[in-house]
């Protein structure tokens, strides 16, 4: 089996980041159709599930609470055997769609630290991936997450700004950030809602290679007012041309 493309998106919030992980399920689902394809909702508004008009049902915070309950209970047997049978829930969590597969991480941890918990369960998303050709990450704003709760390694890390000098500090911040915990084989910044490309020369990217942009579609906005997912944007869409440029630009398509 050939080793995995494992796609992070991040970036602040508000910058569209969910979008663009569902476009690139879509770029992905359509250029590879035999493909195994699994999209990995890691922001707890679970926005990525509506962008691809998936039905949650079943969280891996639910199986991680299942489990901690039982801990607080003292029951430990009980613990023990949903740690035991974590793998088949987290298989059983997944909702298979035509062409992709999706899991949703689920809210952040509460209080208290199950350190050993949280630790299993990223290996057991870790050992699920192997199992997919294309694994799409839509992480929370920041990387920290990614590493903490889903897995250590990516194979590319797309960031996410808009045209401000807060969004473009963010994605700074998680580069260096992600330089020093995830282990990550290319990485660049797409900036989106950008409402004129001459914009871009007031844009300091710094070491940060630029993957393009993606203008203000007028599409996409029309979508998310009728609550459509974005497996139905039109093929002219600016968002599936801007996407799609950056998937080149990272040798992913």
């Amino acid at each position: 089996m050939r080793e995995a493309k494992i796609i992070a998106v991040a970036g602040k919030g508000g910058v569209g980041k969910t979008s663009v992980s569902a476009m690139i399920v879509r770029i992905l689902t359509r250029k590879y159709p035999d493909a195994r394809i699994l999209a990995i909702d890691a922001d707890p508004a679970v926005g990525l599930a509506t962008a691809l008009g998936v039905t949650v049902e079943s969280t891996m915070d639910d199986i991680r609470k299942a489990i901690v309950e039982n801990v607080q209970k003292g029951q430990k047997k009980e613990a023990v055997e949903c740690l035991g049978e974590a793998r088949n829930l987290m298989f059983d969590a997944l909702k298979e769609q035509e062409g992709f597969a999706f899991l949703a991480i689920g809210r952040p941890e509460a209080a208290g630290c199950y350190c050993a918990v949280n630790a299993y369960l990223k290996e057991v998303i870790t050992m699920m991936a192997e199992q997919f050709d294309y694994v799409v990450i839509d992480g929370e704003a920041g990387i920290e997450q990614i590493n903490r709760r889903v897995m250590e390694r990516v194979t590319h890390l797309i960031l996410i700004t808009d045209p401000s000098q807060k969004g473009l500090q963010v994605i700074k911040t998680i580069k260096k950030v992600a330089d020093e915990l995830v282990m990550y084989e290319a990485c660049g910044a797409l900036v989106n809602r950008l409402p004129d490309t001459e914009m871009l020369k007031f844009l300091d990217f710094e070491k940060i290679p630029f993957l393009g942009s993606i203008g203000q579609d007028s599409s996409l906005t029309e979508f998310d007012l009728k609550g459509e997912n974005i497996l139905d944007l039109p093929d002219s869409s600016l968002l599936a041309a801007g996407v799609g440029e950056a998937l080149e630009k990272l040798h992913i398509v």
